[in-house]
């Protein structure tokens, strides 16, 4: 009975928490369908959290006659896309090289890698931008080519400062021990390199590390806000998240905030249904081994 009664109660308690972090997800949708004035006036009832009263689509349609969503949803999945891809394979390159081989002062490097992580990213922002600012850019004059300085408002000053990351290194890193290096001194004998071993073996056997990763970094990727706003100042090139500051602006329609809103959550939602399973099981897999 006392088992019966734990277990009902865990239930229980996963239902409760879900519905804690669900329902401002609900809200935010339903009120997407709904004018301003209902919104408030439903606030304090459970109508707020129910599709009753005047729904329509009027808001999305509000949204791309106010803001060019269309661009900034486009730009955002470029940009994120880009920096997963080339962070899965940078940061797990970097990894491979500190958990597989051996060479000196690897620790030393892991140590200094894992030490920049407590640094927050507004302390070097700046800094950030000044060496941004210094790098060299091919451009495309007519039809010709040249050289200049600077990658100020363009889309690789949006990704490649955040390809290589502190914590998905340590993370592969953490993977990559749990994998038996025996498979690597058997794949050397029969021949391979290491570049070999790293690309069918121990990736092919990364998969849940993987998908982690690519969440954990396309969500900071796909949220970002602050450094667009200080390296971007073209309207083509800004992602989602500078969009929602253009609502704020005269007339305030909480309604288009709350359809843009969902617009922009719904890709993270895919994304996190669509790997979720990986990412449970790398979490408690690297885990254990840590």
């Amino acid at each position: 009975m006392t088992s019966v009664l734990k277990h009902l109660g865990g239930h229980v308690g996963r239902v409760v928490l879900a519905l804690v972090f669900a329902l401002p997800l609900v809200f935010m949708l339903i009120s997407s369908f709904k004018p301003d004035d209902q919104i408030f006036s439903d606030l304090g009832s459970l109508r707020a959290f129910l599709p009753v009263g005047a729904l329509s689509l009027d808001n999305y349609t509000a949204v791309f006659e106010r803001v060019p969503a269309a661009q900034f949803l486009l730009n955002s999945v470029l940009i994120s896309s880009i920096t997963v891809v080339l962070g899965i394979i940078v940061n797990s390159m970097a990894a491979f090289a500190l958990s597989r081989m051996r060479w000196p002062g690897r620790k030393l490097v892991l140590t200094g890698i894992i030490a920049t992580l407590i640094v927050p990213f507004e302390t070097f922002a700046l800094p950030l931008v000044w060496w941004v600012n210094q790098l060299p850019l091919l451009r495309v004059n007519g039809f010709h080519l040249e050289w200049t300085t600077g990658w100020m408002d363009t889309y690789q000053v949006q990704i490649v400062p955040f390809v290589a990351n502190a914590f998905s290194i340590f993370f592969f890193h953490q993977y990559f021990q749990s994998i038996p290096k025996e498979i690597d001194e058997a794949a050397i004998v029969d021949g391979a390199g290491w570049f070999t071993i790293y690309r069918r073996i121990v990736m092919p056997l990364s998969g849940p590390a993987i998908a982690t990763v690519a969440i954990l970094t396309f969500l900071p990727a796909w949220n970002s806000y602050l450094w667009p706003l200080m390296v971007v100042q073209s309207e083509n090139l800004r992602p989602v998240m500078v969009g929602i500051s253009y609502f704020f602006q005269l007339n305030v329609g909480w309604g288009q905030i709350m359809a843009y809103s969902s617009m922009i959550t719904v890709p993270i939602l895919a994304l996190f249904v669509a790997f979720q399973r990986s990412f449970v099981n790398s979490i408690a897999s690297t885990g254990v081994k840590g």
